[in-house]
Parts: C-alpha cells; structure tokens; sequence
C-alpha cells in the first residue's frame, strides 16, 4: 500500500528525508502549490524528482497536482475547491493507501497548513504523520525555529539515524539550487535543532486544524501579513461544514 506525501512546495520533502525510507516500496508525492512561470516549475520539479531518485522514489511518484491551477506560492488556501478534486483524482490512480505524510499544522506557512487541512479532508481513517518545518511561537518579527515541532501537535515520535545517514541528509540541500537563497538562511536553524533535539515528526490529530496551531502571532502573520482568521475562513468555505478539516467559525 501506498504512504502519500501531501506538500506544499518543492523541497519541502526534503525535512521528510528520515521518514522516506521508512515508506517502503511505494512512496508518493503529490505537491499542492503553482509556481508563476512554467520554466520555474519545471526547474523545481525536476529538483525534487533527482533528489528523491537519490533515495529511490521513481520519478512518475513525484507529481505536481496544482500545476496550472494558479495556486501560487502563497495562496494556497485561497484555491482550496479546486484543488480538492485533483488531490482526490491523483489519489484514486495511486491506489489504497496506507499513512499519510503532510506539512505539519504550525503556522509556519500559510500553503503548509492548507495542506494539512487538505489531508485530513482526503484521508479519512487513515493515519496521517505530520513533520515540522519551521514555526515561531514566541519570537518577535521574522525569527523562526526550524526542526522544531510544536508541543500542540502532541507526543514525538523519534527517528534515529546513523552518522552516515545523518551526514546524507545534511548534504542533500545541495539538491536545490533554485533555493539557495532560502536555505541558506534555513538549514543551518534547522540542523542546529536537529543536533540539539534529535528528529521527530508526530500524528496530526484531525481535530488540530480546528484550532489555532498556537498561541499569539503566528509566523505567516508576521512574516506575510496572512491572517490565521483569513486562512480558516479559507478552509472553512472550502467544503460543507461538518466535513474533516472544517474549522469552527
């Protein structure tokens, strides 16, 4: 059976890299958000299929379901009703599934939680693994802890790696250069809390994407002037109320 990987952005498998290998045989990634131009999406695509071909995922897995849909970086959550039915079409080609493996519910990003409010709508009773890419709870302007889950998402769950695959895993950054810029600010955040705290990912709980995922401003609000307000409003339109992934108005 198939464990999906529902993301927003290309690269954003790369904070997945220690789950991937756990996947088994039929990894999938199915990535969300439009890029402005066809040359950048197809530079991106092409980045996150050599990297994740370096881990064994063939490249007909890694599929770019928002492509066209004007669902830029960004706006995710603005474009949610048409974006559900293609998620739900690649799904139905991609057979039964048997985890899910998302964005984490943390208000680091605006198109990070869409797509955890996405996976919860599409996966039913199936388990649902969120990861941590970066948030920032009690920091001021644009600082940001990277690597580091929220205590609102939950226990941990720890994944231990050897030196060597640790060491593959810092090195892989280099597989996407049309990012340079934003790793360079990022990774070394997050691998700084990755040698402090070890990794850990944690069940996304369906009823988290009811709530604020924390307390006080969120990093998206601070960052890019998108209100939490405004993205559950988003969601909450998106399907009937009632439906997983509807939050509370």
């Amino acid at each position: 059976m198939a464990v999906v990987h529902v993301l927003a952005h290309f690269d954003d498998e790369y904070f997945a890299t220690p789950l991937i290998a756990r996947a088994g045989s039929d990894p999938w990634f199915l990535y969300i958000a439009d890029y402005a131009t066809p040359a950048r999406s197809s530079r991106r695509l092409a980045e996150s299929r050599a990297y994740l071909a370096g881990l064994g995922v063939p490249s007909e897995r890694v599929i770019h379901v928002g492509a066209g849909t004007g669902a830029l970086d960004g706006t995710v959550h603005r474009h949610l009703p048409e974006l559900l039915p293609l998620l739900t079409a690649e799904l139905e080609r991609v057979g039964p599934v048997e985890r899910f493996v998302v964005t984490a519910w943390e208000g680091g990003h605006m198109d990070h939680d869409a797509c955890a409010a996405l996976a919860v709508r599409v996966a039913g009773t199936t388990p649902i693994d969120q990861i941590t890419l970066y948030n920032g709870p009690r920091l001021p302007g644009r600082l940001f802890r990277a690597g580091v889950p929220l205590t609102e998402n939950g226990p941990l769950i720890r994944t231990r790696l050897s030196l060597s695959a640790w060491l593959v895993f810092a090195a892989g950054v280099r597989a996407f250069p049309s990012q340079g810029k934003t790793w360079l600010g990022l990774w070394p955040v997050m691998f700084a809390n990755y040698l402090r705290k070890g990794f850990a990912y944690q069940a996304l709980d369906p009823a988290r994407v009811n709530e604020r995922p924390h307390a006080g401003p969120l990093l998206y609000e601070r960052m890019y002037g998108v209100t939490y307000a405004e993205v559950a409003a988003s969601i909450r339109t998106a399907w009937p109320a009632g439906s997983p992934g509807n939050p509370p108005a």
